[in-house]
């Protein structure tokens, strides 16, 4: 197995071998002698970093060589791809209103050019009747069509439906629940989602309470029967 190579280290004061560099600094730009270089860094305080190795003599800067790292660590995650995705999550038995709302916003993200990862979770017994969720993937992706191709078909995950769609040019969008084409603000959006998102949790927990309820109701039921008999 072949290892990496490393990246070239950034040479800094005596590490820096070669004869003669070029310096910048302030104003200056200029061929010096490298240790010429490296005494005037260290009467302003500072460092003598080299930042073109490759140059013909090689380009040093006189820096605070602390503030050089992080300001190419800076650069270095500035350059990195913003994440262009959002995800929309449902539950099988979701009513029309809440479907219309998350379809909305599903419209949003798609309309801003983000990919969407649509998720439907099943809780408890749920995961008997999955059917019912593929239903109502299918139903997603079809109310979707007029904004957005399928990047990734439904599928199972342990408990949980994945998709995966991908905006269609904004000429070819064609918003289903949206009328008016207003986009709103993607803040806004994401904290509608996070709301409802709570709401489904809410809803879960108290659905899981009325199980244990109704469990709770059998076993005193049965040890009444038990005492009739007696």
């Amino acid at each position: 197995m072949k290892r990496r190579p490393r990246p070239p280290r950034t040479r800094v004061n005596d590490k820096i071998r070669c004869p003669e560099i070029r310096v910048i600094y302030g104003e200056h730009n200029v061929v010096l002698p490298t240790w010429k270089a490296l005494n005037k860094a260290k009467d302003l305080g500072l460092d003598l970093v080299e930042i073109a190795p490759n140059a013909k003599p090689p380009v040093c800067r006189i820096v605070d060589y602390g503030k050089f790292k992080y300001e190419q660590s800076k650069q270095k995650k500035s350059d990195k791809p913003k994440k262009r995705e959002k995800e929309v999550k449902f539950r099988v038995n979701i009513d029309p209103h809440d479907y219309a709302i998350k379809m909305m916003h599903a419209e949003d993200f798609l309309a801003h050019g983000f990919k969407v990862r649509i998720q439907l979770q099943f809780k408890g017994r749920q995961m008997a009747h999955k059917e019912l969720g593929f239903d109502l993937m299918e139903k997603v992706k079809i109310d979707l069509s007029g904004m957005a191709h399928i990047d990734l078909e439904p599928k199972l995950n342990n408990r949980n439906i994945l998709m995966m769609v991908s905006p269609l040019p904004a000429e070819k969008q064609r918003r289903k629940f949206r009328k008016d084409g207003e986009i709103v603000d993607l803040t806004e959006a994401d904290a509608a989602m996070d709301a409802y998102d709570d709401e489904d949790d809410e809803d879960d927990d108290y659905d899981h309470d009325d199980e244990d309820g109704d469990s709770s109701d059998d076993t005193e039921a049965g040890d009444s029967g038990e005492d009739d008999a007696k």
